[in-house]
């Protein structure tokens, strides 16, 4: 690849949009591990024969989507997943006096079963397929208000279910960790519903109470989606909140 072939070829994307792909495809396949440090932009720029500028917009635009850290006088570093980072990227739950924590989570069941014909739609395997479903219940400030019921194709997690309750509660950097699976970006759907008894029980709540369900599927590095995560929320004491940029 040269900037003059760019030149050439008008249809194509932005030069640095084409190296960005190309960085993104070797994470995804495990040539960087998370935390190491990628090569300097100068051994990037002659290893896809572009100028180091260039290297230097694909790698700016990666750390914008959190894919890796810029240290100043250090390098780039491919990034983690660990609670900070979740809890920034894609946690939108506030308190009233608009502070953002960190929920803690009790497992209450993990278990390979067969995905339902939404699931299957929703993560693009075939109904029936082999997933695996965990249903957890989220603390914040020890007062439980989140029940949270997410599938996983088994395939991309093999053995996840043996850790049955001792699940950590940064699901994605183990993902991330055991599985090469990095959680890229997420798409949500938020909607109002009333409390069942799978949902009351848990949360100490009536049936038929009001709850925020966010319904999330996440994407890897590839853009494939590997979780479908339900939550049902009660939000007497929360918020969503969303800033648009």
């Amino acid at each position: 690849m040269t900037e003059s072939n760019q030149q050439e070829s008008p249809t194509l994307h932005p030069l640095y949009q084409q190296v960005r792909r190309m960085l993104v495809d070797r994470l995804a396949s495990g040539d960087w591990s998370p935390g190491e440090l990628l090569p300097s932009e100068t051994a990037l720029a002659q290893l896809y024969g572009v100028s180091q500028g260039t290297i230097r917009k694909a790698l700016d635009t990666m750390a914008a989507e959190r894919l890796v850290v810029r240290h100043q006088g250090r390098g780039t570093e491919v990034a983690k997943h660990d609670s900070e980072r979740s809890l920034f990227q894609f946690w939108h739950l506030y308190g009233e006096d608009g502070t953002r924590q960190i929920p803690s989570s009790k497992v209450l069941k993990c278990t390979r079963t067969t995905a339902r014909a939404g699931e299957a739609r929703l993560l693009k395997i075939k109904r029936g397929a082999p997933v695996i479903r965990i249903g957890r219940c989220r603390y914040i400030n020890d007062q439980p208000l989140i029940i949270e019921w997410i599938t996983l194709p088994a395939e991309r997690f093999p053995g996840i279910e043996n850790y049955g309750k001792d699940l950590p509660n940064t699901l994605y950097s183990l993902y991330q960790k055991h599985y090469r699976v990095t959680i890229q970006t997420a798409v949500e759907k938020l909607r109002a519903v009333t409390a069942d008894r799978r949902d009351a029980e848990p949360l100490g709540i009536k049936a038929g109470a009001p709850l925020l369900e966010i319904e999330r599927v996440a994407l890897d590095l590839e853009d494939e989606p590997v979780e479908l995560r339900m939550s049902r929320c009660d939000t007497q004491s929360l918020h969503y909140r969303n800033v648009l940029d």
